[in-house]
């Protein structure tokens, strides 16, 4: 065990690696979530058959295979990637799908009475989206994306498999020099969980000022009314 913690520091660049890709993709995901989610929910045909071509396929697609594809299939017609590009693409695109589903779920769940509301304040439809819906639908979109992000960073596990130097490829590489192969993956299991509880973390805080910007959660020191006592008011 102690040969393992000596190793911590290419643990840590691992984990760096890791949390990049995490970023990168999650960034990647979130755009591609918001236009073709969006894009769900419009009412011209096109543009929902155009969300529903992007999802089914790359929702049916593994990320894996797609990374290997980027990677390893594209070179051979003249169009290469490097390997973070490559694993950061497939990523943002596989999850971006998913999160298209929820960004258009999120935007039908806003009631109907706001859109009616929105179309007697005679505001256009663009208009419409970006200040009464989306602001909505954001405080509905962020649990399940927080979950899409954990996902998402478990997921960059294989992207040792397109020679990127990420955590799990740092351990193969410890327990191979050690032999620990117990000890090994018992701390990167340890580090992976403190990754997720990190972006679960800002997640919710996200998801608490989404909710005090909406008025659904007194801001932090507000002064909360106490209420009177059944016999009147207290002297």
């Amino acid at each position: 065990m102690s040969e393992v913690l000596d190793s911590y520091p290419q643990l840590l660049q691992g984990a760096w690696i890791t949390v990049q890709i995490t970023v990168l993709g999650a960034v990647l995901a979130l755009v591609l979530a918001l236009a073709f989610g969006v894009a769900g929910a419009a009412r011209p045909v096109w543009m929902r058959a155009v969300n529903r071509l992007y999802v089914e396929f790359f929702r049916g697609a593994a990320a894996l295979v797609l990374m290997y594809w980027l990677f390893y299939s594209l070179p051979l017609v003249g169009l290469r990637f490097t390997p973070m590009a490559a694993a950061v693409l497939a990523l943002g695109l596989n999850y971006g799908a998913y999160g298209a589903e929820v960004v258009r779920g999120s935007i039908n769940a806003v009631p109907k009475a706001q859109y009616e509301a929105a179309v007697a304040l005679n505001l256009r439809p663009a208009q419409r989206m970006r200040r009464v819906i989306l602001p909505q639908a954001v405080a509905l979109m962020l649990p399940p994306f927080g979950n899409l992000l954990i996902e998402l960073m478990k997921a960059t596990a294989v992207v040792s498999l397109v020679t990127i130097a990420d955590l799990t490829f740092r351990a193969q590489q410890i327990q191979a020099n050690t032999g620990e192969t117990a000890a090994t993956y018992a701390l990167v299991l340890v580090v992976y969980f403190v990754i997720a509880q990190v972006l679960q973390r800002l997640v919710r805080l996200l998801e608490r000022r989404t909710e005090r910007m909406l008025g659904r959660r007194p801001r932090r020191g507000a002064l909360r009314e106490v209420p009177a006592p059944a016999g009147g008011v207290p002297r």
